[in-house]
């Protein structure tokens, strides 16, 4: 039997990534947690994890080892053009949001072409993660 758990994440400022992250996932503030050195947020279906940060005074030093992928294209086979465009305008929101764009990965499509596979990005504290 699968378990219930939440993502707990560390920042400088867990408001600001909480906004960020609920924008960037469809999530939502997550009702009665009240925290000022805290965040939490939830999918409103009830299906995904929750997600949690908590204020630490240290910042980042390194690669973060566990990040989040944003799939915006659902599940294959894809319309590589299409698949293309969800990412790209995904992208853009999240700028829009606070976040970098660091750069964009190309795979090689079955018929050997280079398509985009995934794009790198970091967000507003310097975490990274990938639409895909």
């Amino acid at each position: 039997m699968s378990m219930h758990w939440t993502l707990g994440c560390d920042a400088h400022d867990p408001q600001l990534l909480a906004d960020f992250w609920a924008t960037a996932l469809g999530y939502v503030a997550e009702p009665g947690y009240d925290d000022p050195d805290g965040a939490s947020i939830i999918d409103p279906d009830g299906n995904g994890p929750a997600i949690g940060w908590l204020r630490v005074p240290e910042g980042k030093s390194a690669k973060n080892r566990v990040h989040i992928d944003i799939r915006v294209a659902g599940e294959p086979p894809w319309d590589w053009v299409a698949r293309a465009g969800l990412i790209r305008d995904k992208v853009r929101e999240l700028m829009g949001a606070g976040a970098t764009k660091v750069r964009e990965e190309l795979y090689a499509d079955e018929a050997g072409q280079q398509v985009l596979g995934h794009v790198v990005m970091l967000d507003p504290e310097g975490n990274e993660f990938c639409v895909a």
